[in-house]
C-alpha cells in the first residue's frame, strides 16, 4: 500500500495536470473565438439588391459540405473569361459581401463568393486547415465548371488573404489579389495582445508572409493607411515578399469599411486584370499548350 505521503503527491500532480489540461483548452478556445467569428444567417440574397446568383454547392476534399454564389459576367465582356474567387475575412458570411461582389462584377469578370467551413449555409466548424480544403474545394467547382486555372483570380480580404494566398501556392491560378491582408495571424496576434506570448502558444498561423515569394502569378495588394486593425506595414511587407509582376494600390477607409466603393478599388482590379490576361498570353506564347 502507498504511504499518506505519496498519495499526496500523486493527488498534487493529479491536480496540476487538470489544471494544465484546463488552461490549454482555455488558450485554444480564446484563440479560436479571436480568429473566427462566423454567422449563420443571411442578411440579404442576391436578387434583393439586383444580383443573378447560382448556388454553388461542392465538398471539401474531408467530406465537408460548403455553399457559395456564382455570379455570371456580362455577356461580352472583355473580362468574361476571368473568375474572382473571393475568400472573405474571418467576420459574417457571404450575404455581407454583395457589394464587394458588385464591384468585382463591374471589371466585367464571373465571381465566386463561398463560405468557409462554419458560415452562412457550410457544414462543420472553421480551422486553418479547413478554410485551406474550402479554397481547394472552390477553386476545384470552379475548373468543373470550365474554367481555365489561369483564368482563376485568387482574392483573398483579410483573413481571406491567406487563404487565398495558399490556394496560390498550392493550385495554378492567373493571378493573386490580397485584400487587407496580414503578414501572419502570429505577427497581427503579437501586436494585438503584446502582454501574450502568442509566437510561443499561437497554433493558428496563416503566414501568408513566407508563401508568397513561392506564388508564380502576378499579384496586386489594396491597403489602407488608415486601417486601424491590420496596420499598413503588413501590406508593405507582403508586397515586399511578393514576385514581379506586382501592384500595390493604397485604399481609404478602415479596416471594415466598405472600400470596394471607392473608385481606386475597381481602377486597381480592372489594370490588374489586364496584367493577368497579358501574363497568361505572353505564357503561351512561349510554351503553346492546351487547357
Amino acid at each position: 500500500m502507498d504511504s499518506p505521503q505519496r498519495n499526496r503527491r500523486w493527488k498534487r500532480a493529479a491536480r496540476l495536470t487538470l489544471l494544465l489540461a484546463a488552461l490549454y483548452l482555455m488558450l485554444r478556445w480564446f484563440e479560436h473565438s479571436q480568429v473566427y467569428h462566423p454567422t449563420r444567417g443571411f442578411d440579404v440574397e442576391p436578387a434583393a439588391v439586383g444580383l443573378r446568383a447560382e448556388d454553388a454547392v461542392f465538398q471539401a476534399a474531408d467530406g465537408v459540405k460548403l455553399h457559395g454564389w456564382f455570379f455570371p459576367a456580362v455577356p461580352g465582356a472583355a473580362s468574361s473569361n476571368l473568375v474572382f474567387l473571393v475568400s472573405h475575412g474571418n467576420g459574417g458570411n457571404i450575404s455581407h459581401r454583395l457589394g464587394q461582389a458588385q464591384a468585382l462584377l463591374r471589371t466585367g469578370a464571373t465571381v465566386l463568393l463561398y463560405d468557409y467551413r462554419g458560415y452562412g449555409r457550410s457544414a462543420g466548424r472553421p480551422s486553418e486547415a479547413g478554410t485551406y480544403l474550402d479554397a481547394r474545394a472552390a477553386y476545384a467547382w470552379l475548373r468543373q465548371k470550365g474554367f481555365a486555372a489561369t483564368n482563376i483570380i485568387s482574392f483573398g480580404e483579410s483573413l481571406g488573404g491567406a487563404v487565398a494566398t495558399e490556394l496560390a501556392v498550392r493550385e495554378a491560378v492567373g493571378g493573386l489579389v490580397l485584400q487587407s491582408t496580414f503578414t501572419s495571424m502570429t505577427d497581427l496576434g503579437s501586436e494585438l495582445f503584446p502582454w501574450l506570448p502568442v509566437r510561443w502558444l499561437g497554433t493558428i498561423k496563416y503566414d501568408t508572409l513566407s508563401k508568397l515569394p513561392r506564388v508564380a502569378a502576378p499579384v496586386l495588394v489594396l491597403h489602407s493607411r488608415n486601417d486601424t486593425l491590420i496596420p499598413f506595414h503588413h501590406a508593405e511587407r507582403n508586397f515586399a515578399a511578393a514576385r514581379e509582376p506586382k501592384r500595390f494600390a493604397e485604399l481609404l477607409g478602415d479596416h471594415n469599411d466598405s472600400v470596394w466603393e471607392e473608385p481606386a478599388f475597381g481602377s486597381a482590379l480592372q489594370g490588374f486584370a489586364a496584367v493577368v490576361h497579358r501574363t497568361k498570353t505572353e505564357s503561351e506564347v512561349r510554351s503553346p499548350k492546351s487547357e
